[in-house]
């Protein structure tokens, strides 16, 4: 393993992942290296994010990670890693998540901003062509980055259980709370009702749901384990909320489906079976998207890519092949 800090005018060497894009090297700062794996920061609206880079030397396309929350951090996604045998990998921390920084600004929690960080680090990593998988939270910020202005390069769009609606994400929590036993639909509500959400029956409750419809591995894998231990709060809770089941932050109002329909590039849905975003709201998004495929994992939750591993990363490695084939 060897420790470097770059010249500016070697960033773009060490990632070995420059496009025509033209890069803003004055914005990165690698902090480590080892083999075709590159680690640092980069410079953002509101701080530094910290970004990993696996399979750099690879020839493909890359593919940019959006992981979830809001407020959660790259590392429950690490098995994507195992794609950087054919392409690099490239992920990164939202600001205020993880490795990156956490500026005491809840200014910073807005839909617009995060979009714009994802171009400030497309361009600062010189990614100007580039795949993008967004998860959970992860798939509302792909699918605004790429209606946006600064999207030109992105080739195809990989959606993983995303949330697109808040108001249907809502109802399809409270659709399924409503199959629990009513003790523990009652110790929901009244936390929502008191807003004491620190209760040992309320962590409990929220304990069994996690295990129905967000990962149903017994135990949860370390790198899941590591994402809820770091998970950032003020981000979740500036962002979307109390609980899962209720939303007052500033996705509040977040609602994309009507402009599904101009997405200008392949689209992969996947979910669980028993996913928070379920089946039935997947196919329905997949709908509004003329060509768009939809693949269920059965038996697996919100986290499929980690219960079905080896099956999600086939799904994902033939759908990019399609894409850079037709290219």
């Amino acid at each position: 393993m060897l420790l470097l800090l770059l010249t500016t005018a070697a960033v773009l060497l060490a990632l070995c992942i420059t496009t025509d894009r033209p890069a803003d090297r004055s914005n990165v700062t690698i902090t480590r290296t080892d083999g075709d794996t590159h680690e640092g920061y980069v410079d953002v609206t509101g701080g530094r994010v910290w970004f990993r880079i696996v399979g750099a030397d690879s020839p493909g396309t890359p593919l940019l990670i959006l992981h979830g929350g809001p407020g959660a951090t790259h590392d429950y996604l690490e098995p994507l890693a195992a794609l950087a045998d054919e392409r690099p990998i490239v992920f990164y921390d939202q600001l205020g998540c993880g490795n990156s920084d956490r500026p005491d600004d809840p200014a910073l929690w807005t839909v617009v901003r995060y979009v714009a960080e994802v171009g400030e680090v497309r361009q600062a990593l010189g990614l100007d062509r580039v795949h993008l998988l967004g998860q959970s939270w992860g798939g509302a910020l792909a699918v605004e980055y790429v209606l946006s202005a600064e999207s030109d390069g992105v080739e195809s769009l990989i959606l993983s259980a995303p949330l697109l609606d808040a108001d249907r994400w809502v109802a399809d929590q409270r659709a399924h709370l409503a199959a629990f036993p009513e003790e523990i639909q009652e110790v929901v509500r009244e936390a929502e009702a008191t807003g004491n959400f620190d209760s040992p029956e309320y962590q409990e409750a929220m304990a069994a749901y996690y295990a129905r419809h967000v990962c149903r591995t017994d135990p949860w894998p370390e790198c899941l384990n590591r994402t809820f231990e770091k998970i950032s709060l003020p981000v979740y809770l500036g962002m979307w909320g109390p609980s899962e089941f209720t939303c007052t932050g500033t996705l509040r109002t977040f609602d994309v489906t009507g402009r599904l329909a101009e997405v200008p590039v392949p689209v992969l849905f996947t979910c669980g079976e028993h996913d928070e975003a379920s089946p039935a709201t997947m196919a329905y998004f997949r709908s509004q998207v003329p060509g768009s495929e939809l693949k269920v994992f059965k038996g697996a939750s919100h986290e499929h890519h980690l219960e079905e591993t080896d099956a999600y990363l086939a799904t994902v490695r033939e759908f990019l092949s399609r894409v850079d084939a037709a290219q």
